[in-house]
């Protein structure tokens, strides 16, 4: 009975070391796109797929590759994955990684794009998203000496940094800063929205005729009145900027600004006025 008793504390005991054992195991971590971290076991690499298994299973999931930004693996090598120009392709890298890109910059500001948001679509344009970016971006070079000891970030290093980490103008707001700032190696981050609807109206200008009183041989001639109504198709752009400021991950400064007037180009003056009113700007 008592070797029956001293069996199965052993089996127990060797069971516990090897559970033990199984749970201090180091897992692969594989980075998604989406900032999602999965711990499990890569088997298997293509180009296109990846398999891997859950802790303490041993069933393999299948993931495509273009979900996928970085792979840590057990033994501490890493491994990122380029899916630009819609081809998913492996690469080896031993740098710091998806998230950790780039060494940061002490007093260095990026300027990120812009998004161009029409409130009745939902339809965001690439083309203004760089384009308000541009703007910012030249504005605060313009005054460079009012922002010192503040370095902006060269546009192209900004953005060419965003587009390896598979971040645009489309998914830009649902970024952490914290990332963004590891991302591009900057300490200080100028994010703006904006966001628009358009109306269009009718204006008519009508211009009348008075009535005349002429001479013709004595006799008084009274001509007859007119008018000439002239129609414009007047479209009117109705603006909501969304002006933000970090440094060291923390929000420094943020503010709403309508433009009073409806135009087209009336977006631009409100981020003028908004930077002009940020902490980092100091007049000369």
């Amino acid at each position: 009975m008592k070797i029956k008793k001293v069996a199965a504390l052993l089996i127990l005991f060797f069971v516990s070391v090897f559970s033990f054992a199984q749970g201090g195991k180091k897992l692969d971590k594989i980075i998604k796109r989406d900032y999602t971290i999965i711990e499990g076991t890569v088997s298997k690499i293509s180009d296109k797929t990846i398999e891997y298994s859950l802790p303490g299973e041993t069933l393999l999931i299948v993931l495509d590759v273009s979900q996928i930004a970085r792979i840590d693996f057990a033994n501490g090598r890493s491994q990122t994955f380029d899916v630009s120009q819609g081809s998913s392709s492996a690469a080896p890298s031993s740098g710091s990684g998806y998230v950790a890109a780039t060494e940061i910059k002490q007093n260095t500001i990026a300027v990120l794009p812009v998004p161009f948001l029409n409130s009745d679509t939902q339809q965001s344009s690439e083309e203004m998203a760089k384009f308000a970016q541009n703007d910012m971006y030249n504005k605060l070079l313009d005054k460079s000496g009012n922002i010192a000891p503040l370095t902006v970030q060269d546009l192209r290093t900004t953005n060419s940094l965003l587009s390896k980490a598979g971040i645009d103008y489309h998914n830009i707001d649902s970024t952490p800063i914290e990332d963004l700032e590891k991302i591009l190696g900057v300490d200080n981050i100028v994010a703006a929205k904006v966001s628009y609807t358009i109306n269009s109206g009718t204006t008519s200008t009508t211009y009348n005729s008075g009535n005349a009183t002429i001479s013709n041989n004595d006799k008084k001639v009274k001509t007859n009145d007119y008018s000439t109504t002239t129609a414009n198709n007047q479209v009117y752009y109705y603006y909501t900027v969304y002006f933000d400021m970090y440094k060291n991950t923390s929000k420094i400064y943020s503010q709403t600004r309508k433009p009073f007037l409806a135009i087209k180009d009336s977006w631009m003056e409100s981020v003028q006025y908004l930077l002009k009113r940020s902490p980092i700007y100091v007049k000369k």
